[in-house]
C-alpha cells in the first residue's frame, strides 16, 4: 500500500488506511482444573464481568489452546494445566474522516475488540451536485446514464449503481437525477422518479413494479420516511433515493480503495477521486463524470467517448441575488449541524440552483440532502417550517409530517422486537397514539388487530363482510378468516304486467345478494299514443304497479278556426268585419275556448234622402238613395218618398212630388191654378180652402150641436171658500133653431128663435173649505136634462130694440139655415 496509514493499531497491525483497531493485551491465569471461571470483558468495553467458561476439548500434554465464550481463550500447558487469558480491548484514538463525517465503531474479527472506520457516503442532489465518497464537491450537467459507483476488483457479481439524468430546464443547460439503479447479482432495482422535481418515487425490480417492502434474493427494499431505501444486507450497504436527491452507504471494510464511478475512490483522501475508467486522474472530476457513461438503449444520443459536457456558467448574465432560503444553511435554523457537518459546499449549491433555475425551487434540494446528511451523524433539523411554504412537504390523510421520526418506524408485527437505532429521518408518520399495522401496510391502528385488503382496521372477534365474503378477525394465525358470504332466502317474483321484465340487481342492504326485481321497459308497451284533433294534445299517465302508459287527449286550453290554434287573448281573424279574441271561457260541449267577435264600429250617417243599407264585401254598408231631395224657394230641403205630393211650407200653391224611375229619384215642382172665385159670394165665416191648400171656397155650415146635458169637474168656490174636491157641474149646451121669413099673409118677416135651457134640475150640497180654516156648507143646482125652448123675439128701435132685432134677425137667419138645411148657434 502506498497510502498513508491514518489507523492507529493495537498487538496486531492491519493493513487497513483507514482503521485504526484497539490493543488487545493478555493476561494469564494458571489453572489445574479442566474447568475455571474468569473474567471476561465484553466487546468495545474498558471493563470486565464475571463469566463462566467451559472448556469441552482438552488435549494433555500440548500446547493447544481454544477459545471459550465472552472473549475467553484457554490453553493447555501440560500436564493437565490449562491457561485461561480474557482478552482485554482498550478504546482506540478516534480518526479524522475525509468526508467530515463521524467515524464508525466496527467489531474486530476475533469478536471482542473494536475499531474505527470511516464509511463510504456519497450524495447527490439538485442538478445535480455531487459529494464524493471521500467528500470532494462538484457538480455535473450531463444527461446520460452514468456509473456512481463499481468495485475496482470484481467480487460480487454484477454490482453497481448507477444514475440516469435528464435535463431539467426549457435551455437544456442543467440536469436533474432522474433513476438511481441499484444491480446485485440477477436483480435490478429501479427507483424513479413519478412527477419531476417533486418526491414522489416508484420502485421497480427487473422492470416490475413492486411493493415495499420488498425482501428477495438479498436485496430489502423499503420505504424511511421520505426516503425509498435499498438495503443488501450481505454487503453491509444501503442506497436511499426521494426524487430530489440520493445516498449511497458502503462499509470501507468491504469496499475501500476499491471503487470507482462518479462518486470517487473510497480511501479517505481526495486526490483520486476523479479517477478515469483507464485508471489516470483527471484535472477535474466534471471531466471525469463525462467518461463513465453506460450504454442506455434508451437514450441512444449518448455514446460513451462523445465530447465531454461543459458545466455551466454560474454566473448569470444579469446579476442573481441567491435565493432566501439558500441563506437558512448558513443561519440558526441549521446551526446546531455546523459543529458536525460544514454547510458551506451546500450553501454553493443552493446558490447555484437558485440563479440557474429561479422558478424550480432545487435550492430545497440543497436544505434536504444537508438536513438528512446532518440527520445521519445525529443531529435532526425541523427545518421545512422556516421555508415560508416553499419547501413544504404535505403528508397524506391519516399522517403527519414529522422532521425527526424513526428510520423503522414501529409496526404491531414489530412492537416486540428492540429498536437500537438512534438515526432519525423526516417523513410522514403515524400520529401519536397509534402505530403502523405493518411495513407493508401502510395504515395506521389504535390498536392491533386486522387490516385486509380493504385497509380497514379491525378489532380482534370483529365480524364483517368484504368482497363478499364473511369474515372475522382472529389473534394469531393468519388473521383474517373468512368463508363464502350466504344470502337470505329471497321470495319468488314473476313480472306479468305488460312492460316488466325480470332483472338481477344489486340489494341495497346486501350488495353481496343480488336480488330479482321487476323492470319497466316502455319499449315493450304495444299500446300507442293516439293522433288528438285541433285543440286538443296527448297526456300520459302511468297507473300504480303499471309499466305502461295510459293516453288521452285533453284540451289544451286554446281556440281553434279554419284549422288553427289560438293561444287565449290572442286575436283571431274571423272576417274582416270582426274583432275577435281567443278568450278563456271555455265551451262546455266542445271544452275548446270560445272566440269572442264584436262587430267593427260603422259610421251610420247617411245624408237626407239617404238609408245605409247592407253591401256584400262590405262592413258598413253603403249610404243608398231611397228619397228625393228637394231644394224649396227658402233654400231649405224637402225630403219626399216615391210616390209623395207634397206643397210647400211657405205657398200651398207650389206642389212637389218625387217619383222612382229605374232607381233613379225624380223630383217635379207643380204649380196649383185655382178656379174663379169671389169671396163675396160666401156668406160670413164660411170662405175656407179647397184640399189642396192653395185655392178657397166656401165652406158649408157646420151641423148643429143638439141641445143636451154637458157635464164637468170643477172646484165650487163661493165666497173665497172652495170645495176640497171636483165635483160634477153640469151646463146646458147645444144649438137650437132660429129663423126670419117673410110671410106674405102678414106682408112682414116672421121672425121665431128657441134656446138650449135646463128642463129638470135638483139642488145638492157640498162642504166648502175656507181660507180661515173653517168649513161652511153651500148648495148649488145640478141639471138633469136640458131642451130647446122658444124665446120670443121682439123688434126696438133702442139699443134694446136693436138687440131684439138683432136677435130677430138672428132667428130670421136660422129659419133661413132650416130652409136650405143649415144650422148654427
Amino acid at each position: 500500500s502506498t497510502s498513508p496509514v491514518s489507523v492507529t493499531s493495537g498487538t496486531t497491525p492491519t493493513e487497513s488506511f483507514t482503521t485504526t483497531s484497539g490493543t488487545t493485551s493478555r493476561n494469564f491465569t494458571t489453572i489445574t482444573a479442566t474447568t475455571s471461571t474468569s473474567e471476561i470483558p465484553s466487546p468495545g468495553s474498558t471493563t470486565t464481568s464475571g463469566t463462566t467458561a467451559t472448556s469441552s476439548a482438552v488435549t494433555i500434554g500440548g500446547s493447544d489452546s481454544w477459545w471459550l465464550c465472552n472473549c475467553t481463550k484457554a490453553i493447555c500447558i501440560d500436564d493437565n494445566v490449562i491457561q485461561v487469558v480474557p482478552v482485554i480491548c482498550n478504546p482506540p484514538p478516534k480518526p479524522t474522516c475525509a468526508n467530515g463525517l463521524s467515524p464508525v465503531p466496527v467489531i474486530d474479527e476475533d469478536g471482542c475488540c473494536w475499531h474505527w472506520e470511516c464509511d463510504c457516503y456519497c450524495t447527490g442532489w439538485g442538478d445535480p451536485h455531487y459529494m464524493t465518497f471521500d467528500g470532494l464537491y462538484y457538480s455535473y450537467q450531463g444527461n446520460c446514464t452514468y456509473v456512481l459507483v463499481e468495485e475496482i476488483h470484481k467480487t460480487v457479481d454484477n454490482f453497481g449503481v448507477y444514475i440516469d439524468n435528464y435535463h431539467c430546464d426549457a435551455r437544456d443547460v442543467v440536469s436533474c437525477p432522474r433513476t438511481l439503479i441499484v444491480r446485485h447479482e440477477t436483480q435490478e432495482v429501479r427507483l424513479a422518479t413519478v412527477t419531476p422535481n417533486t418526491l414522489q418515487v416508484e420502485v421497480t425490480v427487473n422492470r416490475q413494479a413492486v411493493a415495499l417492502p420488498y425482501k428477495k434474493f438479498g436485496v430489502r427494499i423499503y420505504e424511511s420516511g421520505i426516503n425509498r431505501v435499498v438495503e443488501i444486507p450481505e454487503l453491509k450497504m444501503n442506497v436511499t433515493y426521494n426524487g430530489l436527491s440520493f445516498s449511497i452507504r458502503m462499509p470501507y471494510s468491504l469496499f475501500g480503495n476499491n471503487t470507482h464511478g462518479q462518486c470517487g475512490t473510497c480511501n479517505n483522501h481526495t486526490a483520486d477521486d476523479c479517477m478515469l475508467p483507464n485508471g489516470n486522474i483527471a484535472e477535474n472530476c466534471e471531466t471525469m463524470a463525462d467518461h463513465w457513461q453506460v450504454v442506455d438503449p434508451s437514450k441512444p444520443q449518448c455514446s460513451p467517448g462523445l465530447i465531454p459536457t461543459k458545466p455551466p456558467s454560474t454566473t448569470p448574465v444579469q446579476p442573481c441575488k441567491e435565493s432566501s432560503i439558500c441563506e437558512l444553511l448558513l443561519g440558526s435554523v441549521f446551526q446546531p449541524c455546523h459543529g458536525v457537518v460544514r454547510p458551506e459546499k451546500y450553501y454553493t449549491a443552493c446558490v447555484f440552483d437558485s440563479c440557474v433555475l429561479p422558478n424550480l425551487d432545487l435550492e430545497c434540494s440543497s436544505l434536504q440532502i444537508y438536513a438528512a446528511t446532518c440527520a445521519d451523524q445525529g443531529v435532526c433539523l425541523d427545518w421545512r417550517s422556516h421555508t415560508s411554504g416553499v419547501c413544504s412537504y404535505k403528508c397524506p390523510s391519516g399522517k403527519e409530517y414529522r422532521a425527526c421520526g424513526p428510520t423503522n418506524e414501529i409496526t404491531c408485527k414489530s412492537s416486540q422486537q428492540n429498536e437500537t437505532s438512534t438515526k432519525q429521518v423526516e417523513g410522514c408518520f403515524c400520529p401519536n397514539g397509534t402505530m403502523l399495522y405493518d411495513s407493508g401496510v401502510d395504515v395506521c391502528v389504535k390498536t392491533c388487530g386486522c387490516v385486509g385488503m380493504d385497509k380497514i382496521p379491525r378489532e380482534f372477534g370483529e365480524k364483517f363482510t368484504v368482497d363478499c365474503q364473511d369474515c372475522i378477525c382472529l389473534e394469531g394465525g393468519s388473521g383474517i378468516v373468512c368463508k363464502p358470504h350466504e344470502c337470505a332466502k329471497q321470495n319468488e317474483i314473476t313480472c306479468d304486467g305488460e312492460g316488466f321484465y325480470e332483472v338481477n340487481e344489486v340489494n341495497a342492504e346486501d350488495s353481496c345478494c343480488p336480488i330479482v326485481t321487476c323492470k319497466c321497459n316502455a319499449s315493450l308497451c304495444t299500446t300507442k299514443a293516439p293522433k288528438c284533433t285541433l285543440g286538443f294534445e296527448v297526456h300520459s299517465y302511468i297507473p300504480s304497479d303499471q309499466c305502461c302508459p295510459v293516453y288521452q287527449c285533453v284540451p289544451k286550453g286554446v281556440c281553434v278556426h279554419q284549422n288553427a290554434e289560438f293561444l287565449p287573448n290572442s286575436s283571431v281573424f274571423v272576417d274582416k268585419c270582426q274583432n275577435c279574441i281567443c278568450t278563456n271561457k271555455v265551451n262546455v260541449s266542445t271544452q275548446l275556448n270560445i272566440i269572442s267577435c264584436q262587430h267593427i264600429p260603422c259610421d251610420t250617417y247617411c245624408e237626407p234622402g239617404y238609408e245605409r243599407q247592407p253591401v256584400k264585401g262590405e262592413c258598413c254598408g253603403r249610404c243608398v238613395q231611397t228619397k228625393c231631395v228637394i231644394r224649396t224657394a227658402d233654400s231649405s230641403n224637402l225630403i219626399l218618398s216615391p210616390g209623395e205630393f207634397k206643397n210647400d211650407p211657405y205657398n200651398n200653391c207650389t206642389v212637389y212630388s218625387c217619383v222612382n224611375i229605374h232607381n233613379q229619384f225624380i223630383s217635379s215642382t207643380s204649380e196649383i191654378t185655382c178656379p174663379a172665385f169671389n169671396e163675396e159670394n160666401c156668406k160670413p165665416g164660411t170662405v175656407t180652402f179647397l184640399p189642396n191648400g192653395c185655392c178657397k171656397t166656401c165652406a158649408p155650415l157646420s151641423t148643429p150641436i143638439p141641445c143636451s146635458v154637458r157635464q164637468r169637474k170643477d172646484f165650487i168656490v163661493y165666497k173665497g171658500c172652495r170645495s176640497v174636491d171636483r165635483v160634477v157641474v153640469t151646463e146646458c149646451e147645444g144649438t137650437c133653431g132660429t129663423a126670419s121669413l117673410y110671410s106674405a099673409e102678414v106682408n112682414s118677416m116672421e121672425h121665431s128663435c128657441s134656446c138650449c135651457r135646463e128642463s129638470r134640475t135638483t139642488e145638492r150640497e157640498v162642504e166648502l173649505k175656507c181660507p180661515t180654516g173653517h168649513s161652511i156648507s153651500h148648495k148649488y143646482m145640478y141639471v138633469e136634462s136640458c131642451r130647446c125652448q122658444n124665446t120670443e123675439c121682439r123688434s126696438s128701435h133702442s139699443s134694446e130694440s136693436q138687440s131684439t132685432e138683432e136677435s130677430d134677425e138672428s132667428s130670421s137667419r136660422n129659419r133661413i139655415k132650416r130652409a136650405i138645411g143649415l144650422t148654427s148657434k
